[in-house]
């Protein structure tokens, strides 16, 4: 499955180990998870463990392997194991129905999946659903369906493994997006992509070193999380602390209490909720020494009020599956929250109109951007594929500014943005006023058709424990966002629900909001 012209050989599992066993770190703790310790010495040994058990099974190059595995040891084992054999590993959303890896399944023509006994159910509905045959592996401690267990397959494996010579340029793995505009597409990834986003943004923007503990609330399914759990910390010989459970505040606050890590890797809801707890560890109560987020952009209230509790940055680093992981950060030191930074470097960004045209100064335009991580295109998705990518360019789909002093500022999704008497509204800014209000926790805005069938702003507000979401809280909050902004931005309808649809990335699901009843 050669996609480049490289002559050198490469394998991205065999870099990001070999670089750490030559550099005597082979018995410094590379992850941490529910289980313990595990050192690089100990992931190797399993990965190539890994890579003769996939080989047994029938697996070699071209063939796809879903990975439907919360965050524990078994999850670099299996991803790294098997790009080792040449398998090309598809990890999948740990959160989605049965219908959701039914469409997976099919969609990637997959040999075999290796799943956590926590979604084992869930996975077999998917699988008889469609009659699909294909070979299961699960990661567990105990027998299902006489499934065999991934435990027991490693230990009877030799530890000995050959690494598939692949090159820089051939395929390696597969992400599904998030699915935050309907069905998820899977961007087929690069060997050499890996490394590149650990060396550009994990050494160049965040500084990383061998001393580094990281701790990513994202998960290792999909791009965020695979950089900040995986490839960050392997590719620089650091510690990666694994947490299979949801990211609630209660359990981030202890990890970031007894675990210590220096690098705390989350997404702005995480963030606010983490503000709003009783026992957000304070600057003498942690290790941290930078903080990340990526999934939505990162109001600038909630990234003052965390540097001001906890003494600590946030670096809004807006990435994509597409990209891989960040293209625009922040810097340390030199943080502007309310922007998302410029271009990490490496790579570039523009913005341009309709017309695929520049535009100039202050404008708002749609976000392209290029760089050495890119995926080569969507699987079985070809017009989707020449639609987003351009020559070197990647679309985004988000609408973006860029302020006198050359940082960008999120404006909103471009099918999200509307026009409100002839003028153009970002929802993101409305989002933005609603949330420097005591009372709201989260706040989306979409538009929606009046009674003449003019667009206008209609927003959905989560509101902070013991506030009293009523008529009176609807009203204030249209005033609160009329003396903030222009009045014609303001929201003409406010509905108060209980959470915001999101994806696994934090991303909100405007496209679900547009679709509830009205009150």
């Amino acid at each position: 499955m050669q996609t480049g012209n490289q002559s050198e050989f490469y394998n991205a599992a065999d870099d990001l180990l070999q670089r750490n066993i030559d550099a005597g770190r082979g018995n410094k703790v590379a992850i941490v998870d529910d289980e313990g310790n595990h050192t690089y010495n100990e992931l190797d040994n399993r990965v190539n463990r890994c890579a003769n058990v996939l080989r047994d099974f029938g697996l070699g190059p071209e063939h796809r392997l879903l990975l439907c595995l919360i965050d524990s040891i078994d999850f670099p084992t299996a991803f790294l194991g098997a790009i080792k054999a040449g398998v090309v590993p598809v990890p999948l959303n740990t959160l989605w129905t049965s219908s959701d890896y039914a469409y997976a399944l099919s969609d990637s023509g997959a040999s075999a999946v290796i799943v956590s006994e926590v979604r084992l159910p869930v996975l077999l509905e998917a699988t008889q659903s469609i009659g699909w045959q294909g070979r299961i592996m699960l990661s567990g401690s105990k027998t299902q369906h006489d499934l065999p267990l991934l435990r027991e397959l490693l230990d009877s494996a030799s530890p000995q493994a050959e690494t598939y010579r692949s090159r820089p340029g051939d395929v390696c793995f597969w992400l599904y997006s998030s699915g935050s505009t309907g069905k998820p597409k899977a961007a087929v990834h690069l060997q050499g992509s890996m490394a590149k986003t650990a060396q550009l943004y994990g050494e160049d923007v965040l500084g990383l070193r061998e001393n580094d503990v990281i701790y990513s609330a994202a998960k290792l399914f999909f791009a965020y999380g695979l950089g900040n759990s995986l490839s960050f910390p392997l590719y620089t010989g650091a510690t990666a602390i694994l947490n299979p459970g949801r990211s609630l505040p209660s359990a981030v606050n202890a990890i970031l209490r007894e675990k210590h890590p220096t690098i705390f890797c989350g997404v702005p809801t995480l963030f606010s909720s983490l503000l709003a707890s009783s026992d957000l560890p304070r600057a003498c109560e942690h290790s941290l020494r930078l903080c990340t987020s990526a999934g939505e952009p990162l109001p600038e209230h909630v990234g003052r009020a965390w540097q001001q509790r906890t003494g600590v940055e946030i670096l809004d680093s807006p990435g994509s599956t597409e990209m891989l992981h960040c293209f625009l950060a922040n810097r340390p030191g030199a943080v502007r929250y309310g922007t998302s930074g410029r271009p990490v470097p490496g790579y570039k960004a523009k913005l341009v109109d309709e017309n695929g045209s520049e535009v100039a100064g202050d404008e708002i335009g749609e976000l392209w951007v290029a760089g050495p991580t890119s995926c080569t295109h969507y699987w079985n998705q070809p017009e989707k594929s020449r639609s987003t990518f351009v020559g070197e360019w990647t679309r985004t789909g988000d609408k973006y500014r860029q302020d006198p002093a050359g940082d960008f500022v999120y404006c909103g999704r471009a099918d999200d943005m509307m026009k409100v008497g002839g003028i153009w509204v970002s929802p993101a800014e409305v989002e933005s006023a609603l949330a420097c209000h005591e009372a709201v926790l989260e706040a989306a805005v979409v538009g929606a058709p009046d009674e003449n069938g003019h667009l206008k702003p209609r927003a959905f507000v989560v509101v902070k424990p013991g506030m009293a979401a009523d008529d009176q809280l609807k009203q204030k909050l249209k005033d609160f966002v009329k003396d903030k902004l222009a009045p014609y931005k303001y929201p003409r309808w406010v509905q108060f629900v209980t959470e915001l649809p999101k994806t696994a990335t934090g991303k909100v699901q405007r496209f679900r909001l547009r679709n509830l009843p009205s009150e």
